[in-house]
C-alpha cells in the first residue's frame, strides 16, 4: 500500500496557506466517517510521483498523521491556473463496509499479441476510465483489458471485464463499449508498374514527335530549292527573248 506522511496545520487564511506552500508544503483536508474534518499538510516532494500517476484519484493510501495512521483516498486536487502546481488536496477516509462511487483508469496489455493491430488495425479507446460502485476497502487500482487474440472488428465491452464481487459499473442499463479494434483509417494503394511503362512509352512518343517536327522544316527547305531552280530556268528563258528584242531595234538613219 502507498504511504504518505502528513502534519496537522492550524492555518485558516489564504495568506497562511501561501506561506505553507512557500515552504514546500501542500495544504489538505481529511474528511469522512463519523470523525470531524481534519486540516493537514503534506510535503510537495512526497506527492510528485503520486500526482504523475493517472490512478492517483483512485488509489487507497495509508496516511500517517504524526503517528496516527488512516486509510484514505484522494478525491480532488486544485492546481494553479498558470503554473499547474498543486494548491490543495481533499482526502476521504476509507470506512470499512461503506460503498463509494469512483472512476477507475483502464489499462491495455498484450497489444503486440493482437492480430488486428499487427495487420495495421487501430485501437479505438472509447472510455479511458470507468465509473464503478464498490466497497471502500475493495477499490481496484485499474481495469485491465487483455488484447491477446483481438482481431479487426473486435468490440470490447464491460461484460468482458472481470470485476471483483460487489464491484459494479454505475451504468447498469446497457453493456457499454470500452474499446474497439478498428480497420486502418488510411490504406496505402500499391504501386502500378504499368503506369511506369506507359510513362516511358509516352516519353518515347514525345521524342518521335519532336524528331518529326524537325524533319518538316527540312522538307520545306527542299521545296524552296526546287522553286529557286525554277526561278533560274525562267531567267534563262528570258535572256534569248531579250536578245531578239534588241535585234528588232530600228536601224539608225544614214
Amino acid at each position: 500500500m502507498n504511504n504518505l506522511k502528513a502534519n496537522k496545520r492550524e492555518t485558516k487564511s489564504t495568506g497562511q496557506n501561501n506561506q505553507l506552500r512557500a515552504k514546500g508544503l501542500i495544504p489538505a483536508i481529511l474528511y469522512g466517517g463519523k470523525v470531524e474534518n481534519e486540516k493537514i499538510s503534506i510535503e510537495k516532494k512526497q506527492l510528485k510521483s503520486f500526482l504523475e500517476s493517472e490512478s492517483f484519484l483512485s488509489t487507497v493510501i495509508e496516511l500517517d498523521i504524526e503517528g496516527k495512521k488512516e486509510k484514505v483516498i484522494p478525491r480532488d486536487i486544485s492546481y494553479h491556473v498558470t503554473s499547474d502546481e498543486p494548491l490543495h488536496i481533499d482526502f476521504m477516509r476509507v470506512v470499512s463496509g461503506s460503498k463509494i462511487i469512483i472512476e477507475i483508469p483502464v489499462v491495455f496489455k498484450n497489444q503486440e499479441k493482437s492480430p488486428g493491430l499487427k495487420r495495421g488495425g487501430v485501437l479505438n479507446i472509447v472510455r479511458r476510465k470507468v465509473e464503478l460502485k464498490c466497497p471502500a476497502d475493495k477499490i481496484p487500482e485499474k481495469i485491465i483489458i487483455d488484447l491477446d487474440g483481438s482481431d479487426i472488428g473486435t468490440s470490447i465491452k464491460i461484460s468482458s471485464v472481470k470485476l471483483e464481487e460487489d464491484v459494479t459499473p454505475t451504468i447498469s442499463d446497457r453493456d457499454f463499449v470500452i474499446a474497439t479494434v478498428a480497420a486502418p483509417t488510411v490504406v496505402k494503394e500499391p504501386e502500378k508498374p504499368a503506369a511506369e511503362g506507359e510513362a516511358v512509352e509516352g516519353a518515347e512518343g514525345e521524342t518521335a514527335a519532336a524528331e518529326g517536327g524537325e524533319a518538316a522544316p527540312q522538307a520545306k527547305e527542299g521545296e524552296q530549292a526546287k522553286k529557286d531552280e525554277k526561278s533560274k530556268d525562267a531567267g534563262a528563258e528570258k535572256k534569248p527573248a531579250e536578245k531578239k528584242a534588241a535585234d528588232k531595234k530600228t536601224p539608225e538613219k544614214k
